[in-house]
């Protein structure tokens, strides 16, 4: 039986029942679609997100280079022999999504997209209709329980011996705050990754924020259905505990490996970013 054959059916599951969407109350996932500039977003999300953007034009900005930083960094994996893709926290699809760029590479990458979230879970599942059936799976789960991840029987099969997986950990750690012990969380998720596997994760930092801005910043997605937790450098940095960071380490998003000329901003964006090999 072949990889391919292998992974058929994985989006076979029932669908999940009809979510609340809560339009009157904003949420983080839709307002982050928001800063990239799509339409699936509501009145209470825009609100939110403009209070967001009028702090500084680096929201929107750090928000796209994030998108970014996630198209390279699959693309970074694809090249180095990576085909199997765990994407945590994916977030609401929009252009470039992690299946899209690992298959311009190898068409029969596989991809799984976890998410607790049952407004993502409504719009994942429609990369289901068409082709990505064969190597795309959306599962519900939620990064506070890293155990139920790896009892899931997609990621089980995807951490199989023999080949390395990618950890993606995008723009969703900050979701965690620190009694969710984010960092045991991620150390658990690497211990269960193959040798030669790799963790790519960025961060929200209010590091580059004048103390008002943070202030208010936090204030706002606390009012959201997600609070966000801004860490410094050095604690998002412990993640990468025990792995081996690729060049050039641990920089902001538009820094890492970028494809276009710098720009002033790069040094100020508002993501710490990083990809690390699991050694052995």
């Amino acid at each position: 039986m072949t990889d391919h054959q292998h992974w058929m059916g994985w989006g076979d599951e029932a669908p999940p029942p009809p979510a609340d969407l809560h339009p009157e109350i904003p949420h983080p996932a839709r307002m982050y679609d928001y800063y990239l500039g799509g339409k699936d977003n509501f009145p209470a999300d825009r609100a939110a997100a403009e209070k967001v953007l009028a702090l500084g034009p680096l929201v929107r900005i750090s928000a796209r280079a994030n998108r970014a930083f996630l198209r390279r960094a699959v693309r970074e994996l694809a090249l180095l022999g990576v085909r199997r893709f765990i994407d945590v926290g994916t977030g609401i699809p929009t252009d470039g999504n992690t299946h899209e760029i690992a298959q311009q590479v190898d068409p029969l990458a596989q991809v799984a997209y976890l998410d607790n979230d049952p407004i993502v879970l409504t719009h994942g599942r429609a990369l289901l209709a068409g082709p990505a059936r064969r190597t795309t799976a959306v599962r519900h789960a939620d990064l506070r329980d890293p155990a139920a991840i790896l009892a899931d029987p997609v990621i089980a099969r995807l951490l199989e011996p023999g080949e390395p997986v990618a950890l993606l950990l995008l723009a969703v750690l900050h979701f965690l705050d620190d009694a969710d012990a984010p960092h045991a969380v991620v150390r658990r998720l690497v211990e269960a990754l193959p040798a030669g596997s790799f963790l790519a994760l960025s961060h929200a930092t209010g590091d580059f924020a004048p103390e008002p801005a943070r202030g208010r910043g936090s204030a706002i997605y606390r009012s959201t259905a997600a609070p966000l937790t801004l860490r410094e450098r050095d604690r998002v940095a412990r993640f990468f505990d025990g792995l081996e960071l690729l060049p050039p380490g641990l920089v902001t998003v538009a820094q890492w490996r970028p494809d276009q000329p710098p720009a002033d901003t790069d040094a100020r964006t508002a993501f710490w970013a990083g990809v690390a090999r699991k050694p052995g």
